[in-house]
């Protein structure tokens, strides 16, 4: 990619693309389907984030633990964005792994919508940077 913006570009569609399927899933009630999604959506734009920085992981929790380190304590982000992303993470998480536990309608709903406030938040962080 020769336009550095390229790569914020891409992980922001990926991210667009994952918060849709997370809806698409949701109305098919695929809740547990629908929180993977969801999940991703913020994966995808802490990636953009910390790319700004210089940085990529492929493990979760480094993605979290860079993005509290590099956004969060320095007071770029509020803590609100790193509690959020810890409990759409666990939602992830309980989805992917217990299977015996149900994801009900309302939690699904509620990860949905913080990925998609979060995913917001970085656009905005990367458009008042010219990063997108």
């Amino acid at each position: 990619m020769d336009d550095p913006k390229d790569n914020y570009r891409l992980y922001m569609e990926n991210a667009r693309e994952m918060l849709d399927t997370a809806d698409e899933n949701f109305a098919h009630r695929r809740y547990r389907t629908a929180c993977n999604r969801a999940y991703y959506g913020m994966f995808y734009a802490a990636s953009a984030l910390l790319f700004s920085k210089g940085k990529s992981y492929g493990k979760h929790s480094a993605v979290l633990a860079a993005f509290r380190q590099d956004f969060v304590k320095t007071g770029e982000f509020d803590k609100k964005w790193s509690d959020d992303y810890r409990l759409v993470m666990d939602s992830r998480h309980t989805a992917d792994y217990a299977l015996q536990d149900d994801v009900e309608k309302e939690d699904a709903a509620e990860v949905i919508a913080k990925a998609k406030a979060f995913v917001e938040e970085v656009k905005e962080w990367l458009l008042k940077r010219d990063l997108l």
